[in-house]
């Protein structure tokens, strides 16, 4: 059956997540025919996230509601070449979301910007402890712009999502009670930080007298009402709780639905498709130039979307599928290091420490995704690292998040995994125990990357992603360092018992650690090593863009979802400013 053929648009978006719908917005807002595209549902927040059925697990965090669905569509992982890839048949070490919102829907509201080191990794590392100092078959990169060029974006995305914190360097001068290892900001956040918790109050003060400088994790759940640039208002965080993998009964987590899809709305130009499963881009005969987009509606139907710009900004895993469905850039080969599309795949370190109180009492129920005390000295390049064999860092943090009744059981070292002992400890520490998570940086290397899957395949007959990823001893050797500094500020609270949970010695695709896959189709100066420029303009194809984490690199310690946000303001303003004017290369 032939495609049903519609009406050229100007720009069709690709993904209506954190940077799809802002891009969305941008484009509407120089009156251009926009059309976003979405695979998932759209979400109505007063009916989906309405109380008490918000605070349903079972639902969102178990049954994955607003997640993709891997019956339809998965990835395949191996560790290695030698292995033969396997589907993920349920949810586990990362989870994408799927509906109108994206992973923004489901995210825990961490909103940290990442260091000026992260941007200039290798140039930074190579002049400190020169090239010895770089990782076994490292691939990493600049990411071909600076954060200094970045942060008038980092800022307009705090206020649109708005952000509550406290400055640590403001225009170069450092601020007390803020994060003196941030790169330097125009202005202080848009909202007051979070109040401490009783967990939050003793790490301060333990990593204070280890001569650490503790402050309050940036957060976008917001710390009092808030109206945004976009006219859009947002209610405060009352520390509910059921953030992670769970949308927000109050109206007060930051997400695309809230900070930007409204506004749209107001937009005659702009039309948001949902349920539009995007399976690739149309080029021309000469393969030069993006002429649209082919999608499957509801109904099963194959949509022609012809569009004069096409902007890919879904999750790391669909954009980098797309490029190589649609035979745009080159597919990385790991056997000659050739090739960049699904190259420098690259993921987080986890790690955390338990802590467990005889005499003290949490009420961990109240939280949120983000609301955290946390240090900077041991993330990134903040530190030292001669002698210590590896690069890059983590921050670790008391974390609140809001101890749901299934995800959130901790039980001290030595409990039985099941029956009346387990259940015994699980109601004794419930209220008395809380962890110091280390969140460390991935670097990216020549064995870890993403290809099409040669032999399965999704509900409509095309190649799945394959992953291929492990851990390598530079990322075994940071989390061990920052466990044995979690460990030392442990010590210094004073818990009754204490346990560490380390990082696995192979990674493994089963348990949940984050949702910080980044990569594929990585941005950078050069042609040969990146799919994009600084723009995240195509090299090969200049109307088309690639926004999202599937840019970064390699990964920082820190959460990606402030810095895709920024990326998106970034590249709207160097479509409007720059591309519209004259179409074409802007590099």
């Amino acid at each position: 059956m032939s495609a049903v053929k519609l009406a050229p648009v100007d720009v069709v978006v690709v993904g209506v997540g954190v940077a799809g719908s802002i891009l969305c917005k941008e484009m509407a807002s120089t009156g251009l025919k926009v059309v976003g595209l979405e695979r998932g549902r759209m979400i109505d927040p007063q009916h989906d996230f309405a109380m008490p059925y918000a605070h349903d697990e079972l639902k969102y965090d178990r049954h994955s509601d607003i997640l993709q669905n891997l019956s339809r569509e998965t990835v395949t992982f191996r560790n290695t070449v030698a292995q033969r890839a396997l589907p993920m048949r349920e949810m586990g070490s990362f989870k994408p979301g799927e509906c109108v919102g994206g992973a923004g829907m489901h995210w825990g509201a961490h909103a940290r910007r990442f260091l000026p080191w992260d941007f200039e990794m290798h140039s930074r590392t190579v002049e400190r402890y020169g090239h010895a100092a770089l990782p076994t078959d490292w691939t990493g990169q600049d990411w071909g712009i600076a954060y200094d060029e970045l942060e008038p974006y980092y800022d307009q995305f705090e206020h649109l999502y708005g952000v509550g914190g406290k400055a640590g360097n403001l225009e170069g001068e450092l601020q007390p009670g803020g994060n003196p290892f941030e790169g330097a900001r125009s202005r202080e956040f848009p909202n007051p930080p979070s109040e401490r918790t009783h967990a939050g109050s003793l790490f301060a003060e333990a990593a204070q007298g280890l001569g650490l400088a503790p402050f309050q994790n940036p957060t976008a759940a917001m710390t009092s009402p808030y109206t945004n640039p976009y006219r859009l208002m947002l209610g405060q965080c009352v520390r509910g709780g059921f953030c992670n993998s769970h949308g927000c009964a109050m109206g007060a987590k930051a997400s695309p639905l809230t900070t930007v899809i409204p506004a749209l709305a107001r937009h005659a130009n702009f039309e948001l498709r949902a349920h539009a499963n995007v399976t690739r881009i149309e080029l021309d005969s000469e393969r030069k130039r993006a002429v649209g987009v082919h999608y499957v509606d509801a109904n099963g139907r194959e949509i022609f979307q012809p569009a004069d710009l096409v902007i890919l900004a879904s999750y790391t895993f669909n954009n980098t599928r797309l490029l190589l469905l649609s035979g745009i850039g080159r597919p990385y080969d790991p056997a000659t290091g050739e090739g960049v599309v699904g190259r420098n795949y690259a993921y987080q370190t986890g790690s955390k420490v338990a802590l467990f109180f005889d005499d003290k009492v949490f009420n961990p129920f109240m939280g949120g995704g983000a609301l955290s005390t946390s240090v900077d000295d041991f993330n990134g390049d903040n530190f030292d690292h001669a002698g210590l064999d590896f690069i890059g860092g983590a921050y670790l943090a008391a974390q609140s998040n809001g101890a749901t009744p299934i995800r959130s059981i901790t039980v001290p070292p030595g409990t039985p995994r099941w029956g009346g002992e387990w259940k015994r400890a699980a109601a004794r520490y419930y209220n008395s125990t809380f962890s110091i998570h280390a969140h460390g940086g991935c670097q990216s290397y020549r064995t870890n990357y993403l290809d099409l899957d040669p032999t399965y395949r999704d509900a409509l007959g095309q190649p799945l992603l394959r992953m291929t990823f492990d851990w390598h001893d530079n990322e075994r050797r940071l989390s061990a360092h920052a466990v044995e500094r979690a460990v030392e500020i442990a010590r210094a609270i004073g818990p009754a018992r204490h346990g560490v949970h380390g990082l696995s010695d192979i990674y493994s695709i089963v348990p949940y650690q984050s949702t910080h896959n980044v990569g594929g189709a990585v941005m950078g100066a050069d042609p040969a090593t990146s799919v994009v420029n600084k723009y995240l303009q195509s090299w090969d194809v200049p109307n088309v863009f690639v926004v999202g984490a599937s840019a970064f690199p390699q990964n920082s310690a820190n959460p990606p979802t402030l810095t895709v946000g920024a990326l998106a303001c970034w590249t709207a303003d160097a479509i409007k400013d720059e591309y519209l004017r004259k179409p074409g290369a802007l590099i």
